[in-house]
């Protein structure tokens, strides 16, 4: 007798992508997602200013990229930023349980998949979405910069994504360091060849840094924000039953 793979979360049938469907299904539809994005919004405008890290969710906490990310973590917090990520296990758990353990603010935003996806204990704040749009717009909205160490698809997405907003200018030219040169030199060798056939600009090659090294990563961050960052305080607002 076959064995079904545990699941985690429950998988919502996944219809809203398969064509139109009647009127009444496509309201509900956006007013759900309406419902998630002001969720979302009235958590994440008080969590300070972040920098979000993607990964690997299929990393244990002794594989390399997983104390990396720890590190990276702990290095967020002690500039005063939060650390933002998919609120998932592995190299999300590693970043989020960095910044918890050095007194740093720590957050997830995790996502209902029916495997391997489910929250670590290691955030001060959490929120699950429905929706992978949902999420990536929460992610890089309130982030000023973007750590991405070793990931499968969920991480190239996120990463290409981010990518294009900046190249496009649709957000501020922020930080994007890739960690790991042996994983993406791979990516950035083609990078370099989408630039030689003209799909890019050799100026896009510098809208990312890859590096092995700590202290270069996180220079290159802390020089964008010397430069731009200015600290906006974020009052609360009792007739939007804000909680003080």
């Amino acid at each position: 007798m076959k064995k079904n793979k545990e699941k985690i979360i429950p998988a919502e049938e996944p219809v809203y992508l398969a064509g139109p469907k009647p009127r009444m299904y496509e309201l509900i539809f956006a007013l759900r997602v309406f419902k998630e994005f002001i969720v979302a919004f009235r958590t994440l405008h008080f969590v300070g200013s972040c920098i979000t890290v993607f990964g690997s969710a299929r990393f244990n906490e002794n594989q390399p990229y997983y104390i990396a990310a720890r590190e990276f973590g702990k290095r967020i917090a002690a500039l005063g930023f939060t650390t933002l990520t998919g609120g998932g296990p592995g190299v999300m758990e590693a970043a989020n349980r960095g910044a918890y353990e050095a007194g740093g603010q720590s957050v997830g935003c995790n996502i209902k998949l029916p495997y391997e996806q489910k929250p670590n204990p290691y955030v001060n704040a959490t929120l699950t979405f429905n929706h992978f749009f949902t999420r990536k717009v929460m992610m890089v909205k309130y982030s000023y910069a973007f750590i991405i160490l070793p990931g499968g698809f969920g991480t190239m997405d996120e990463f290409f994504e981010t990518l294009t907003l900046v190249q496009t200018k649709t957000i501020n030219d922020f930080p994007i360091v890739l960690f790991g040169k042996k994983y993406f030199q791979p990516l950035m060798d083609y990078l370099h060849l989408m630039a030689h056939q003209g799909t890019i600009t050799h100026d896009d090659l510098k809208l990312v840094l890859m590096t092995d090294d700590y202290d270069s990563a996180m220079q290159h961050i802390q020089t964008y924000i010397k430069k731009y960052f200015t600290i906006k305080p974020r009052k609360r607002l009792w007739w939007l039953f804000e909680k003080r």
